[in-house]
Parts: structure tokens; sequence; C-alpha cells
């Protein structure tokens, strides 16, 4: 089974800005790693672009392309109903992740943001409104100089499996906003590996070969498909219709495209227990687990901390929130 989806794209500028962008008087002066909360949104760098692109996918009834970076506050801060989603719709869905390059490197100076210094308050603030862990305090003690890096380790992960490369990704997120780790570094993308479950030897050849090709080809096609900025979700049916969720949004936008594209696709039924939940998930925040669980975001974190009390859990404590693990 074939989708095959032709975009007719307009040219239009990029954004240079982590916030999202309400008009095009705003979409040059802004910068990447100033993300906006209330939209959602964590912008590239401008440029123009206008070509078409086919798709082609066998697997699912309905394909998600996800752009996003290993750095993007705003993608953190989906997690939950991203988790959700797979949870609920995971049997119609394949969901392919693209990176898209947020921070090529510092050769700028706009949005309030010319250095990394100037990210680490605003990734506190980000934390608080999208109720994740987030540490801003990695910009001023060992700040990243690209995202580039971490992209290409992540394409290098693929390389050897698809499913552990998302481990790997989430190992990469854990380590940047709660654990103040400067994850272009190779150590620490050689622990994310060692999570995830991957062979450091092959993703380090990878990394040094064919995945700097594959990240280049993400970095195309979010040209020619007009990215604005991460999240982007594109949602394509099997006759090539679409529909784009931008930015970070409640989950019901999200399912809404789903069940427009595919309005007889039904939730799959999952277990809520914290057993079987960190049996899928082996690391939650509060507001994941509340998500995924059903209960209250209070009583989630209550249940949280009685588990973790009883040593049933493990907790890593930041200066903006938790996250627990399966020992």
């Amino acid at each position: 089974m074939q989708y095959k989806l032709v975009f007719a794209l307009l040219s239009s500028a990029f954004l240079n800005s982590c916030g999202a962008q309400k008009n095009d008087s705003t979409m040059l002066k802004t910068n990447p790693l100033l993300c906006d909360p209330a939209e959602g949104f964590c912008a590239m760098p401008d440029t123009n672009q206008q070509t078409a692109q086919t798709i082609v996918n066998k697997e699912k009834s309905l394909k998600v392309i996800y752009f996003t970076d290993p750095i993007c506050s705003s993608c953190w801060g989906i997690e939950p109903q991203l988790r959700k989603l797979k949870l609920e719709y995971g049997n119609s869905i394949t969901i392919e992740y693209r990176m898209g390059g947020l921070l090529p490197d510092w050769s700028y100076n706009s949005g309030g943001i010319s250095k990394p210094s100037d990210v680490a308050h605003h990734w506190d603030e980000v934390s608080l409104y999208y109720d994740m862990p987030i540490d801003g305090d990695v910009w001023l003690e060992d700040p990243l100089h690209s995202s580039y890096p971490p992209s290409i380790a992540f394409k290098a992960a693929t390389l050897q499996d698809p499913e552990k490369a998302i481990l790997f990704l989430r190992a990469l997120r854990e380590q940047v906003f709660l654990q103040k780790k400067n994850i272009t570094k190779w150590e620490h993308i050689a622990a994310a590996a060692k999570t995830a479950g991957l062979n450091e030897e092959q993703l380090k050849n990878d990394f040094d070969g064919k995945a700097k090709k594959l990240f280049e080809e993400d970095l195309s096609l979010a040209r020619e498909l007009n990215v604005r900025g991460f999240p982007t979700m594109f949602f394509i049916d099997q006759a090539g219709k679409k529909e784009i969720v931008y930015g970070s949004k409640p989950y019901s936008q999200y399912e809404a495209a789903i069940v427009k594209l595919t309005p007889g696709t039904t939730k799959e039924i999952f277990q809520k227990d914290w057993q079987a939940l960190f049996s899928k998930y082996t690391s939650l925040t509060a507001n994941e687990f509340s998500t995924l669980s059903g209960v209250s975001r209070k009583d989630a974190e209550i249940q949280l901390n009685e588990l973790s009390d009883k040593g049933l859990l493990r907790k890593t404590i930041t200066k903006n929130g938790s996250l627990w693990y399966h020992p």
C-alpha cells in the first residue's frame, strides 16, 4: 500500500526563532533557541524554498512525519502527548522522526539571545510552562555549540535499530534537560547509546559516515516541506490527504488530526497502572504519568513519590521538577 503525497509549497521565509510566529513581520527577527511557550514552537533560521515532495509509506493506515531536534524544549514539552498518542493509536500510525537542525552554531545575534548563557533563564521559564523538568544551567556550566552532533548521532542510531533510536533520543534529552550534560560530547552520546542498548562502536562508525548524509537529507526535506520549526507533525493518510499540527498543542489536537483523516480508527485500550506504564516507558515525569494514567497532576506526583519512598521507583530531582525511573 503506497502513500503518495505532493505538497505544493509556496516560497516563504523560515523563522529565525524558537518561538512560533504569528505573522510574516516577526519571522526574520527572532532566535532559534527562544521558544514561545504559548505557541509551543521552536522555529528555524530563515531561508527560502519552493518545491514538491512525494512521500511513500507501506506500513500502517496513517503516517506521521515528526520534525524535531534533540535540544528543542517545545519538543520535550510534548512528550506526554506523544507518548499517549503512541499508546492509543500505535497500531494505526507510523511515526517517522526527522531531525531539523535547530542550532547550527552561534553565528547570529537576535531575539535577545546572542550567546549560550542567554538561554539558561529561558529554559527555566519554559520548564514551568510545560510542567516538564528542564534545568537551564547547562548553558552556564557546559554549553552546547550546536545541536547537529546529537542529531547526527540519532540518525546513526536509526541505522542500527529505529526503536532503540527513539530510546536513545529520549536518553539524550534527559541528559541535556535534566542532567545538564553537553550532548555534543561523545562521552554523553556513548552513555545514551548504552542506555538504549545500542552498539557504541557501530554508532561511532555510522556517526562518522552514513549518518551525516541522512541528517543532510532531513534538513533538505524540512526545507522542501517548508517546516517552520519544531515540533511539526505531518499526518498523512493513504490517499495523500494531510493534516499539520505545529507546535506543542493539547492532546486533543493531535487526536483530531488522526480522526479527521481516518474516521474509523479506534483507540487502543491500554493499562494505566504504574507497573504497566513503567514497563512501557522506563522513565516518566509527573506530567507524563498524569497524562497516561488519567489521575490528576497533584495525585500523580503523590503516587510517584510514595513509590519512590518504598524503593519501587528511583527518583531524580532537578531544580525545576523530577523524573522517576523503574529500577
